[in-house]
């Protein structure tokens, strides 16, 4: 089982690193005044399509932190053997970096833009937790996205689900004790 959860972390570490990245920046000097809403300030049935929260500049970070952390992933199994180890199930140096990398961040971004979509829908205000949408629309959208490329087994779906919905509730609440979220969840 130690073997398994070791594997989760390991191989959607991309799609996770997509999706925290958009906070990390958000206050970088050069980057602070990147942040061109994605929905542009359409709206559908007189509602924000995503609202303000989900920029351009989110986006297009997510994606090159999954592509760069897979690729950090594919040296790693090439020339240390601990890293091999943690990677029997998926070849890692057979992985398109180019297409899997930017289809991690895409699909994890792209998951927590469609959940966003429909808390505005809903009325949900901008920054309020949505407890279990919040905090697995990454997750089954890294999942759904890389699936052309790596199929896991349904056991190990059910474990990324289930342990990368707790590493988001544990790195949410040290956000909020740093001061970089305005909500513990």
């Amino acid at each position: 089982m130690l073997k398994e959860i070791i594997f989760a972390l390991w191989f959607f570490a991309p799609a996770g690193v997509a999706n925290v990245s958009p906070i990390l920046v958000a206050n970088l000097p050069h980057l602070r005044d990147w942040n061109a809403p994605m929905d542009l300030g359409t709206t559908f049935r007189g509602k924000r399509l995503l609202g303000d929260h989900k920029t351009w500049r989110g986006f297009i970070v997510g994606i090159l932190m999954a592509t760069i952390t897979l690729w950090l992933q594919q040296y790693l199994v090439r020339h240390f053997g601990w890293a091999q180890t943690l990677t029997s199930q998926v070849d890692y140096r057979t992985i398109p970096t180019a297409i899997l990398g930017p289809l991690f961040g895409i699909g994890a971004l792209g998951g927590d833009a469609l959940e966003s979509f429909f808390k505005r829908q809903l009325n949900r205000p901008p920054g309020h937790g949505w407890f279990p949408f919040d905090q697995t629309d990454y997750i089954v959208g890294g999942a759904v996205a890389s699936a052309p490329f790596v199929q896991l087994r349904l056991e190990q779906y059910v474990i990324l689900l289930f342990l990368w919905l707790l590493v988001h509730v544990v790195a949410t609440y040290i956000g909020f004790v740093i001061g970089l979220k305005e909500r513990p969840i």
